[in-house]
């Protein structure tokens, strides 16, 4: 039995209530038959439109109504992990029902510790929230110290907010003990709200936003996962992307993957992050394996049959143990 992380990008579960249910029903059946071939899984997932459309909710209606207080980002991507958790848990619950299978799901909010001292408070560089006009963004910024507001590629002002590295899951422990009584455990949405520890030990959230991809790569460390998959718009990593010379990768070890990193083949604000966070998790233990795929292709990937698998070198033969279990269990 593996116990397997699956990060799910907030822009695959769609922008509307609607597109999340129809696309979290078309996963579920891939999701549920791990657990029938033998495994754990523990579900994270992205919240970039969701978290975006409750904040951008709350500052309209608190410049409209005293009724409305302003939210921070820390409440925001709390409530936004609660209705994205709610619907995977109506979701998969159905898909457990039709296949008879005594499994629960459970989402937890989950806090991620971050490093006060992390450099990434002093340069935020995170975009978040809607577009404004530069006399408005600099009567905000007068009017919420500490508010950074940036021009955007032309397309208007945005705030701007630190995206530190995640340190530790703070509910670590609960989510293992829900795997131990056969619940699927969904954790880490949004990156985690981010917190820092004060000299006390007590916990304060901070208004930044973890990359979802590192805090799933530490979310698997954490919990002891033999592989983490992370779900995303396209059914594999590739060089020279959009171009005629494009090519699409079905395995790299890490040090060609560092090469492709420091060579430039991968965007910044999208594929970057994943193959960085991959990386991460594959270095992190022996056997460890990572997959980028896309979420309508991920029952083929779960046969080996898509996606790119991360591992840590030719010498361990990881990627090679990854094809004959995947094998194994598509044969089940």
């Amino acid at each position: 039995m593996s116990r397997i992380v699956i990060a799910l990008g907030g822009n695959a579960l769609g922008t509307t209530p609607d597109e999340q249910r129809a696309r979290i029903a078309t996963a579920a059946p891939s999701l549920v038959g791990l657990i029938a071939q033998g495994h754990e899984i523990i579900v994270s997932h992205g919240n970039g439109p969701q978290v975006g459309a409750i904040g951008l909710a709350f500052d309209i209606a608190s410049r409209h109504t005293d009724r409305v207080a302003r939210m921070d980002l820390p409440e925001c991507t709390a409530m936004s992990q609660g209705y994205i958790g709610y619907h995977l848990q109506q979701g998969l619950a159905a898909e457990l029902r039709r296949v008879g299978m005594p499994w629960h799901v459970a989402s937890v909010v989950t806090q991620v510790e971050v490093a006060a001292d992390d450099p990434a408070f002093r340069h935020p560089s995170k975009p978040i929230g809607g577009f404004h006009g530069e006399a408005e963004a600099r009567v905000m910024m007068q009017a919420q110290p500490g508010l950074v507001m940036v021009e955007d590629s032309g397309r208007g002002w945005r705030r701007v907010v630190p995206s530190p590295r995640p340190v530790s899951i703070v509910e670590r422990d609960s989510i293992l003990n829900l795997l131990d009584h056969e619940f699927i455990v969904v954790a880490c949405g949004g990156g985690g709200v981010p917190v820092v520890r004060d000299a006390d030990g007590d916990l304060h959230g901070v208004a930044a936003v973890i990359d979802k991809d590192f805090a799933s790569a530490r979310l698997a460390e954490a919990v002891g996962a033999d592989h983490l998959f992370i779900l995303t718009a396209v059914d594999r990593v590739a060089i020279g992307f959009g171009t005629p010379e494009q090519r699409d990768l079905t395995r790299l070890d890490l040090a060609t993957a560092q090469r492709y990193v420091d060579e430039g083949h991968f965007a910044a604000g999208s594929m970057l992050p994943k193959v960085q966070a991959a990386m991460q998790f594959a270095a992190s233990g022996a056997g460890r394996t990572a997959v980028i795929c896309s979420l309508e292709n991920a029952p083929l990937a779960m046969r080996g049959e898509s996606g790119t698998v991360i591992h840590s070198g030719p010498a361990d033969q990881t990627a090679d143990r990854w094809e004959r279990s995947t094998v194994a269990a598509g044969a089940a």
